[in-house]
């Protein structure tokens, strides 16, 4: 609304003044045009709640403008009361009132350090012309800490938390598992219900004389169909004959079948008539010259053709011997390695399914996100847990050492080096693992007597005297680089670093190199060292490294105590 406003003033202006002459009327009209745009000047005020605020505390600005309806007003964008940041910008308030525009501003404000700060002078743009409010100090005081009345804790343990959230990566393996699995249950599912249908299936001769009778209720006959008619009677006396004297009778021909039941009769194994298989020669030739021939039979031939098929599976059954108690033992026996057998073959399947499938999932999932990442999520990776777990930053000793790690160090008796065995009293030392693990951090801290304080402490002798230290406890073969190291506080120490051979056992030592960053400070009022060892697998123990390094202060030791 002001930009459309200021705009048409704007151009009411310019077209006026377009249209001017040199005469006395017109110029006493731009002369009051211009006095009137001097006499809508803008008012900016600023104000703040308060000029003492505690830490963290919010901090209200309020920058308020009376300006002509017409003005366009902006107010300044990002940061601009550095060093005091801005937590919230809220919405301009806008009023009207005497033909103008109210519009109030408001910033909170906020500090996190202690100490005097200067909000700077805070623009304002009000058509073409720029405002500016008057600084202003504000003290941001600390949060005082009463020692003698607040109860000091000593560290809490470590505790146990509940399992992390189901992974999403896991879908990598489980859906091609998943797929591979029920397309495997598909299968045995339906072979098992072919097994069922088998197991239910009737004897060969009832089997027989009801396919006989379901032919008969047939309408084959009425439709003129001998082709199907004589196809399914030949199929039942066939499957007969396979099911009961030769396992090759469907898939033999009529020539092949009746020389076969010749053998059976010569050979003793049934005691055929020649006539049975004369009549069943007759009947398997005429029902292919229907199948393949197309001839039509004579009135009343199908029907005798049926009856005579009836009859010779009638006397077949007949002359089929019954079987002996030990030949149906030894067909149980045979089932039941049969039986056995598909079982066992039915768990390979299962086996090699699933198999296949995680291997599949294995294949998809380090094809996405990394072998490396897959290696880790089978066999595990120690530095990686700790690079990806949650971190701790807490104070050790006295004066102490500031640092953040990803378990929480645990005191121990043993000095960290021989230069702090000579102050038995004061000192501390703080481990997490040991030389020959994957990651090992020890901090050390003595408080040096009051007798010694006035000594000046030698970095670099103190620094050999922790390499020598680390020497005896198992470090071979050291390689060892020195420079200055100062933290981001400007405490200054000096630093050790390089590799070595750790020594695992006596006469035994590890093929893998260890590399080691030692860190060493004198204070007036106190020693504290800072070791890391870590074995260098290429992608996080560099960064756990890192992150402690430069998370690593100390407190600042007093004469006083």
């Amino acid at each position: 609304m002001l930009d459309k406003r200021f705009l048409k003033l704007n151009r009411i202006q310019t077209k006026f003044l377009k249209t001017t002459t040199n005469s006395p009327k017109h110029i006493f009209v731009s002369l009051c045009l211009i006095l009137f745009s001097f006499l809508s000047n803008a008012q900016v005020t600023s104000s703040i709640d308060s000029t003492s605020i505690k830490i963290g505390e919010e901090l209200k600005y309020t920058i308020e403008v009376v300006a002509d309806t017409t003005a366009l007003v902006g107010f300044s964008e990002g940061q601009p009361f550095l060093p005091l940041e801005i937590i919230e910008s809220y919405k301009v308030d806008t009023t009207y009132e005497n033909a103008k525009y109210r519009l109030i501003k408001k910033y909170g404000l906020t500090q996190f350090d202690s100490g005097t700060y200067t909000i700077p002078p805070q623009r304002v743009f009000i058509g073409e012309k720029i405002y500016t409010t008057d600084s202003v100090s504000v003290e941001v005081r600390d949060v005082v800490v009463d020692t003698t009345t607040q109860k000091m804790y000593d560290i809490k343990p470590a505790m146990e938390v509940k399992s992390p959230p189901f992974s999403w990566d896991w879908l990598y393996f489980i859906l091609p598992a998943l797929l591979v699995l029920g397309l495997l249950g598909y299968y045995l599912f339906r072979r098992k219900k072919k097994k069922d249908a088998e197991e239910k299936q009737l004897p060969p001769y009832e089997e027989a004389i009801t396919a006989l009778h379901v032919l008969d209720s047939s309408s084959l006959l009425k439709e003129r169909k001998s082709k199907e008619y004589y196809s399914q009677l030949t199929e039942i006396v066939k499957r007969y004959l396979d099911r009961e004297v030769d396992e090759t009778a469907l898939e033999s021909t009529t020539d092949e079948l009746i020389q076969r039941l010749n053998m059976h009769k010569q050979a003793g194994h049934f005691e055929f008539d020649t006539e049975t298989i004369r009549h069943l020669d007759q009947i398997l030739k005429r029902a292919d010259l229907v199948k393949f021939a197309k001839m039509e039979q004579a009135e009343g031939q199908a029907q005798a053709d049926r009856a005579t098929v009836e009859s010779i599976i009638n006397e077949t059954h007949e002359v089929i011997p019954e079987p002996t108690e030990e030949e149906l033992q030894a067909n149980e026996e045979y089932r039941e390695m049969l039986r056995k057998k598909h079982k066992r073959k039915q768990w390979a399947l299962a086996i090699g399914g699933v198999i296949v499938a995680l291997l599949l999932g294995m294949i998809v999932y380090g094809s996405v996100t990394g072998f490396d990442n897959l290696k880790d999520k089978i066999v595990g990776n120690e530095l990686r847990d700790l690079s990806e777990g949650r971190w701790v930053r807490s104070e050790y000793g006295y004066p102490a050492v500031i640092l953040e790690t990803p378990e929480v160090l645990v005191r121990t008796g043993k000095p960290a080096s021989d230069s702090l065995q000579q102050f038995t009293p004061g000192k501390s030392t703080f481990t997490y693992g040991d030389t020959s693990d994957p990651l090992f951090i020890s901090v050390s801290t003595l408080l040096v007597p009051p007798a010694q304080q006035q000594q000046e402490q030698d970095l670099e002798k103190g620094l050999d005297s922790s390499l020598e230290f680390l020497e005896k406890q198992g470090a071979k073969n050291m390689l060892v680089k020195r420079d200055d190291f100062e933290t981001n506080k400007g405490i200054k120490g000096v630093r050790a670093y390089g590799t070595f051979n750790a020594e695992v056992a006596p006469n035994r030592i590890q093929e893998e190199k260890s590399t080691y960053e030692l860190f060493y400070f004198a204070q007036q009022g106190g020693v504290q060292q800072v070791l890391i060892v870590y074995k260098e697998d290429g992608r996080f123990a560099e960064d756990i490294k890192e992150r402690i390094v430069r998370s690593i202060e100390l407190e600042i030791s007093e004469t006083k105590k």
